[in-house]
């Protein structure tokens, strides 16, 4: 379960970084992207092994 948390914490992360305007993200602005796809695979990830194993 901590996985998922995780996994949602990166995705929301990287939502935060497409969508603020503050200036000192800007360095790190261009790999908003890159947030979201490691939390998306995350959580489809451990959902599958959670599926998988039989606790879902």
């Amino acid at each position: 379960m901590f996985q998922i948390f995780l996994g949602l914490l990166i995705l929301i992360f990287g939502v935060f970084l497409k969508v603020t305007k503050d200036p000192g993200f800007s360095r790190t602005k261009k790999f908003w992207w890159m947030f979201v796809a490691i939390g998306v695979l995350a959580i489809i990830g451990q959902l599958f092994i959670k599926y998988q194993l039989g606790e879902l």
